[in-house]
């Protein structure tokens, strides 16, 4: 992926997730959670973009 498009993805990201807690009108405690699973979510996409998640996909889960 090339890094201009990385870095589009995060500024629009971070844009919409500020347009969201700035124009939303919503309880703080769902703002709070809504930001940790944005969070969590692009984190956990950039690992797999730098191949840190690479072997997560074949991870079994239970039986």
């Amino acid at each position: 992926m090339p890094v201009l498009q990385l870095i589009l993805t995060l500024v629009i990201t971070g844009v919409g997730l500020w347009l969201i807690n700035t124009y939303v009108p919503m309880d703080s405690k769902i703002k709070t959670i809504l930001n940790v699973v944005v969070v969590i979510i692009v984190l956990l996409w950039l690992a797999g973009v730098f191949g840190i998640l690479g072997s997560v996909p074949h991870l079994r889960i239970g039986r």
